[in-house]
């Protein structure tokens, strides 16, 4: 189930970029217009925010009036010239995180804010997990895999889509729910990190959710993630598209929300065609369907 709250007001429309054309039969199902975040009042003495107070959630909203700098835990945080701002929570994130907002020689104004934990769909199964670890041989391709995937989460672009309401990529059935995870024995496996969807169809087009830069297209499978493609949405949030049969957008591409960037495939380690598509914040992961909502 979803805990939700209603956005508490809506955003300023994504920066003007040139259209590119999408293909027919890859329009975004119900795509929406860009639903724009609420914007400071002149005097706002506190924060303006909502979204989903969760695990695997996010908020977006407005700093303060006088805001320099803000902060999460610590940590520094980025906040547009309008004083517009986002941050998300990870799947495993505790029970409270302290927003606070420096207003140079003003006092600061602190927010502690109670993220809802979330019953995860855990399964114990009475084997032992496979032993042993990678091999030195799988691990030379590995490694620059890995690299060129923490390279591209690092691009910062100035892109708007974080500002506005996410669409499906793709409908079709669920198969793979963010957060569930294995026990072995006792000993947790890796979990679930994205969201699973299948058309039963390799081939199937899929769009972009939001407006974005392309931050990696690997046209040359991973070993793991197949045809992976990452599209940067500004403010540190990015989607990353797996087992892809085909990229349709390179490198630096602008992409618009519910453009055409792929189709849906079974490349690197899958089992079936399908689109296992997985959101980030910096480091925190992110259930995607806490960003569009349940599949109509």
């Amino acid at each position: 189930m979803l805990l939700g709250a209603a956005l508490l007001a809506a955003c300023v429309p994504a920066s003007a970029e040139p259209e590119r054309a999408m293909a027919p039969e890859a329009q975004a199902p119900g795509a929406r217009s860009p639903a724009p975040p609420p914007a400071a009042p002149a005097g706002l003495a506190d924060f303006s925010f909502g979204g989903e107070l969760t695990q695997g959630g996010w908020i977006r909203g407005a700093a303060p009036a006088g805001t320099t700098g803000l902060e999460l835990d610590g940590t520094p945080v980025p906040v547009a010239a309008d004083g517009s701002f986002f941050i998300a929570f990870d799947r495993d994130a505790g029970a409270t995180v302290r927003l606070v907002a420096r207003r140079g020689n003003a006092a600061p104004v602190t927010r502690d804010l109670a993220i809802s934990p979330r019953a995860w769909n855990i399964e114990h199964v009475n084997i032992a997990r496979r032993p042993g670890g990678a091999t030195e041989a799988f691990m030379r391709i590995r490694e620059p895999e890995l690299a060129r995937i923490a390279a591209a989460r690092t691009i910062r672009s100035d892109t708007q889509g974080w500002k506005q309401s996410f669409v499906w990529p793709v409908k079709g059935r669920i198969s793979g729910r963010f957060g569930s995870q294995r026990v072995y024995r006792g000993e947790p496996g890796s979990y679930h990190s994205g969201i699973d969807i299948t058309s039963g169809v390799s081939g199937t087009p899929f769009v972009a959710p939001a407006d974005g830069v392309v931050v990696l297209a690997a046209q040359t499978p991973f070993s793991l993630e197949g045809k992976l493609l990452i599209v940067d949405h500004g403010m540190g949030l990015n989607s990353a598209f797996l087992h892809c049969s085909e990229i349709a957008v390179k490198e630096g591409d602008q992409v618009k929300q519910g453009q055409y960037i792929g189709r849906i495939g079974a490349t690197g380690r899958a089992t079936g065609p399908h689109l296992h598509w997985g959101m980030k914040w910096h480091d925190a992961r992110l259930d995607p369907i806490l960003f569009t909502g349940p599949m109509n």
